[in-house]
């Protein structure tokens, strides 16, 4: 019965490509797939978890798929079944055949119909193999599918600036989940020197060697998984995003904020807690993060006035109490208690349009202001200070602003004046260089070989960061970002003499395909657009839907797509990388997230957004 799993994880994504062949005129057809997809999904989970309870409960797992193997090196698909996946999958498949029933009607002759449908059933998709995967590298390929269909749900409502702009906010912080798990991924190569799977960390033996042996690395893994699942299920201090993603349409906030990617983090955090029980730091730091959301969120959630945003706080706050539950190990009601929050969160949601009419007509005639008193008692500033900080929602998006995302612009603001024509071809002359010492690695002082890596992985970091901060030609900004991958595989090759011409191949192969492709659409499109640029959202997709479709795909390929041979290639690099290497890690750390918001920069500045040449009022002659 382990060969079953593979069929929860394929039915929906099949579901989506037979989508694909509708129009968006064929509403009956689009649902009917979608209802099939996941109706089947949802009665094969419901016997199979009736069959699994008939043999008491037994762990499943299978290994699905090997992409690369050589000596020590493994990358694998892995799946894996227990009590947290059969409540996850069912929770996730039932809610998601609800919304589907209510988007019938909801969405009926929206111009997206068929994008949403297409969109849900991707994140089916992201969601199942989420919580199947029984590795890390499964459950990085879920969550990477997560945060690009997380961006495309958020910017649903493609022609307004604020769905827009709130889905690169949220992507930013998904990003940075995202990288917290693969350093999580690459400490763990590491520790045990193997694809580690979850089936083995319910070793206790095992676990209490390796912890004792490597008790520093394991404690910087758990922290990077502490990181992921805090960002994953929009914790203090990076709650922000939730009540931002709600800009998409009300079904999808409800089925993929409300109450199930959500929790993911929560998820997270149960699938490793046998790697973290016995170290009492990071059993602190969850029980800490989790009273200090729900308190915050709490009380940013009683002074907000938008229905979404109440929701989305609340929701957060039951968050926190979940992660001081798994902290102390009841794992029994955190998954009642996440059940309940999820089919509460998704009820609420789907009916906020009804009762906010019906709040909107009763205060129309029955409105009774209340007499407002002002304390100047040591309590009653307190409280008026609380209720200020509440109402910023405690400088959240400031904070993370300052202390994060302004420190790396301003890093690239600083190499901005290389970023013409002049400083590509000094660049470009620079790695042919590296090309060359990297030939002759033979012939170099030890003392100039140790820190050429890391000059080289810097450079690549930088010229992520001018691509990043570049506002006016899109071609360079995307010139700057394939530049900056090969320094990136330069600084690995100069590193570790095991990085193989066969690995370099796998993750150029994918890349160069990409980045080429992505050059000439965007030649083309500055042909027919010639004032494009990336100060602005420029909307261009209603003019050139097809150069935006292809253009996106080329984005996602050029990121490392699941099962793209950048993704492989992006796993092979990291397993080269010595334990010891911090500044490696560090700055190529920092280029692989900078990558992503940068690529998906330039796709929503061109091709998202308000149509420039439809928006702008027309002068007409006077009659």
């Amino acid at each position: 019965m382990e060969q079953m799993l593979q069929l929860f994880i394929w039915i929906p994504l099949l579901g989506f490509f037979v989508s694909l062949f509708f129009n968006n005129t064929q509403e009956k057809q689009i649902a009917a797939v979608a209802y099939i997809g996941v109706g089947v999904q949802m009665i094969g989970i419901i016997a199979f978890i009736v069959w699994w309870a008939m043999q008491h409960f037994q762990t499943l797992h299978l290994k699905h798929f090997v992409f690369f193997k050589e000596d020590n090196i493994e990358i694998f698909l892995d799946f894996y079944f227990d009590k947290t996946t059969a409540v996850f999958s069912l929770l996730g498949a039932f809610i998601t055949f609800l919304v589907l029933i209510f988007s019938k009607y909801y969405l009926h002759r929206d111009a997206g119909y068929k994008r949403f449908f297409n969109t849900i059933l991707l994140f089916f998709f992201a969601f199942n193999v989420s919580v199947f995967a029984g590795n890390f590298e499964t459950l990085f390929i879920g969550w990477e599918f997560l945060g690009i269909t997380s961006f495309l749900l958020i910017a649903f409502y493609r022609d307004r600036y604020l769905p827009v702009k709130n889905a690169l906010k949220t992507i930013s912080l998904y990003r940075l989940g995202d990288i917290g798990l693969i350093l999580a991924l690459w400490t763990s190569h590491h520790i045990w020197h193997e694809n580690i799977t979850f089936m083995k960390l319910e070793d206790t033996s095992l676990l209490s060697r390796h912890i004792d042996t490597h008790y520093n690395a394991v404690v910087f893994l758990l922290a990077m998984v502490v990181v992921s699942a805090t960002i994953k299920s929009a914790q203090f201090p990076f709650s922000s995003w939730l009540p931002r993603a709600m800009e998409g349409p009300t079904t999808s906030s409800a089925v993929f904020y409300g109450s199930l990617a959500v929790h993911l983090g929560v998820f997270l955090l149960l699938r490793t807690y046998h790697y973290w029980e016995s170290v009492v730091p990071i059993k602190m730091a969850i029980a800490i993060i989790g009273v200090t959301t729900a308190i915050v969120a709490t009380l940013i959630a009683r002074v907000q006035s938008t229905v979404k945003t109440q929701i989305a706080y609340s929701s957060i706050a039951q968050i926190g109490l979940m992660f001081i539950e798994v902290a102390l190990g009841w794992h029994i009601l955190v998954l009642v208690h996440l059940s309940g929050n999820a089919l509460l969160r998704t009820y609420q949601l789907l009916v906020s349009p009804s009762v906010l009419g019906y709040r909107i007509h009763d205060q129309f005639f029955n409105f009774i202001p209340k007499q407002q008193t002002y304390s100047t008692s040591m309590a009653g500033k307190l409280k008026n200070s609380i209720y200020l900080l509440s109402l910023k929602e405690w400088n959240m998006d400031a904070n993370l602003k300052w202390f994060f995302w302004n420190p790396l612009k301003f890093i690239g603001r600083l190499f901005y004046f290389v970023s013409n024509k002049t400083g590509i071809i000094i660049f470009a002359l620079i790695f042919v260089a590296g090309l060359l010492l990297f030939t002759f690695d033979d012939h170099i002082p030890y003392q100039f070989d140790q820190f050429l890596h890391i000059f080289f992985a810097f450079v690549g970091m930088v010229l992520t960061l001018l691509s990043f901060v570049e506002k006016k030609s899109p071609m360079k900004a995307w010139l700057l970002i394939i530049l900056s991958q090969l320094y990136v595989v330069l600084s690995v090759a100069l590193l570790n003499d095991q990085y193989q011409y066969r690995e370099i191949l796998i993750y150029f192969s994918g890349l160069f395909a990409s980045a080429i492709l992505g050059v000439r659409i965007l030649y083309k499109l500055r042909k027919l657009e010639p004032h494009l640029r990336l100060d602005d959202f420029y909307g261009s997709i209603y003019r050139h839907p097809g150069l935006a479709g292809i253009f996106l795909l080329a984005c996602l390929a050029f990121v490392g797509l699941p099962f793209t041979p950048s993704f492989i290639g992006l796993d092979l690099l990291y397993s080269h990388i010595d334990h010891d290497e911090y500044f490696l890690v560090s700055f190529l750390t920092i280029a692989f997230l900078v990558l992503e918001l940068s690529v998906l920069r330039i796709y929503a500045r061109l091709f998202l957004g308000p149509d420039k040449k439809q928006t702008h009022p027309i002068a007409y002659r006077s009659s």
